[in-house]
């Protein structure tokens, strides 16, 4: 289970991220970069933690015109991340090109394509959220839709809230489709804003590939303790 552990580093230092790497190497399966420590630590830090054996989550979200996100998938893959993510709601066309790109990257400079995923609804999001910014479905349906893009589009997987793993599971029958979910609290932990959680356990039982989950392990007095009681409870399922 600990290989689908994602560990968010969501720290102000690349001091302070390495503290926690260095805790929980061997226990974290993965640990993402988002966009707070990428803009305080910068690329080479992303450099770092791959050269040190690690592998990486890239979550910045790319969301801009075909061209420049396609750019920027490329120079995540020169980094030797795992993972990366953009926004499905960034459309078809973006996603197709990123992939497209990527993929020919990877091939011709004989390295190892990272995983791309679309971020569907983010965990903050409500169904109140959703109508303030001009979407007229809820998110449940939302996310179906975003998903069935995605996979069109030729993505490796979605990001979505565990409570929406069985309906981008019934939306999308493609082999091997990856769902990432945030919005995962354990036993007794405050929500912080996020909106739409679930248990550990409960999310890997519902289909879910990779968990992301950050203050309940970086802000506890042990991180390591935290993490290994994360992981027996995605053991229950």
């Amino acid at each position: 289970m600990k290989n689908r552990l994602i560990v968010a580093l969501d720290v102000r230092t690349a001091a302070e991220a390495q503290r926690l790497v260095d805790s929980l190497r061997g226990i974290a399966g993965m640990f993402k970069i988002g966009s707070q420590l990428f803009t305080a630590a910068g690329p080479q830090f992303v450099r770092e933690i791959v050269n040190s054996g690690e592998r990486v989550f890239l979550d910045l979200k790319f969301h801009d015109i075909p061209n420049t996100v396609a750019a920027a998938g490329v120079e995540a893959a020169r980094l030797g991340v795992s993972l990366f993510n953009v926004h499905a709601a960034g459309g078809s066309e973006m996603m197709r090109r990123t992939a497209g790109a990527v993929a020919e990257f990877a091939h011709a400079e004989g390295v190892h394509k990272p995983a791309i995923i679309a971020v569907t609804v983010l965990t903050s999001a409500d169904e109140m959220t959703l109508v303030e910014v001009g979407w007229n479905q809820n998110p449940q349906e939302l996310v179906g839709r975003l998903s069935l893009l995605t996979a069109a589009a030729g993505l490796d997987g979605v990001v979505a809230s565990p409570r929406e793993v069985d309906i981008v599971r019934s939306a999308v029958t493609t082999p091997g489709f990856i769902v990432v979910t945030p919005g995962v609290r354990p036993e007794g932990a405050a929500r912080g804003d996020q909106s739409r959680v679930t248990t550990p356990g409960e999310a890997i039982a519902a289909g879910a590939d990779y968990l992301v989950i950050g203050r309940p392990i970086i802000a506890a007095p042990d991180p390591a303790k935290a993490a290994l009681q994360i992981i027996e409870e995605m053991e229950v399922v």
